[in-house]
């Protein structure tokens, strides 16, 4: 049986008679971007040897990827390295490494998680699923570029905020608590059930808010992921493989960098993840 893309990208050998906190894989095509893989493959991927790894405790909480740059097509290293383990906490540093054309180790990136064994305790939701159009009475996203080939991974249908029609420098509201506001739901294509890798990656499928707030293309690059996972295995496994729904917005742009908040909640109306992006932009 041939395995799902978003499952053959994540695959990692344990490097374990090298370095116990060592695996190793490869980049796929199938999730490439306009350069080097979409973030959030490369996020899953450093969130995944954190699961893989024997002495892993618990579930994520947090992570946060900051991107150094692009990776290059072919062999990775990822290094998941557990620096303290309290009774029920754990926290671990990350980091996955390529060779440039010379033999020289380059960083990749480098990232911190937290991962804990969750308690049952007081829990209440203040961020509230918005009330948008059900996923089927939307149309879906197609790929803008046959070079950006990540987004045919996904069903992805733009309730609002989608991608600008016309790239003419005008803000699509006056509002701003709408000029750069996106929501859409998303699930992977073929249909997959969710879980913490795929939340992950999901977490940046949002095009940047920059492109949305002024409709001008202007190149872009993540430099830093956050995601905070509110959600248990055993509410993503209750998302199965329906919907999410995603909502971003942007909140400062200045000097060549822009932050945007995210959320995503199951079509059930459970807040799965936050997520938060720091990204430059040029002029």
């Amino acid at each position: 049986m041939t395995a799902h893309p978003f499952d053959a990208a994540l695959q990692l050998k344990p490097d374990s008679e090298i370095n116990p906190d060592q695996f190793s894989g490869a980049t796929s095509q199938a999730w490439w971007n306009m350069v080097g893989p979409f973030g959030g493959i490369s996020a899953a991927i450093a969130i995944s040897a954190v699961f893989k790894h024997p002495d892993c405790l618990g579930e994520p909480v947090s992570l946060t990827i900051n991107f150094a740059g692009a990776m290059t097509q072919g062999d990775f290293t990822v290094i998941a390295k557990p620096v303290r383990t309290n009774r029920s906490t754990q926290h671990w540093m990350l980091t996955v490494h390529q060779l440039d054309s010379t033999g020289q180790e380059l960083v990749a990136l480098t990232g911190t998680a937290m991962t804990a064994v969750r308690r049952e305790t007081w829990s209440v939701n203040d961020m509230p699923m918005p009330v948008v159009e059900l996923p089927h009475t939307v149309e879906r996203l197609l790929p803008p570029s046959k070079s950006v080939e990540w987004i045919r991974r996904y069903d992805m249908r733009p309730v609002t905020g989608p991608l600008p029609s016309v790239w003419d420098g005008g803000a699509p509201s006056e509002d701003p608590l709408h000029a750069s506001l996106t929501q859409l739901w998303i699930r992977d294509e073929p249909p997959r059930a969710l879980n913490f890798a795929s939340l992950t990656a999901m977490a940046d499928v949002f095009f940047p808010r920059v492109w949305l707030r002024r409709s001008v293309q202007v190149p872009v690059g993540t430099v830093s992921l956050t995601v905070y996972f509110h959600a248990c295995s055993t509410q993503l496994a209750e998302a199965g493989t329906g919907y999410v729904l995603g909502q971003a917005r942007g909140q400062a742009f200045r000097n060549g960098f822009f932050d945007q908040a995210g959320q995503i909640w199951s079509k059930s109306g459970t807040l799965l993840a936050t997520t938060h992006q720091l990204v430059y932009y040029k002029e």
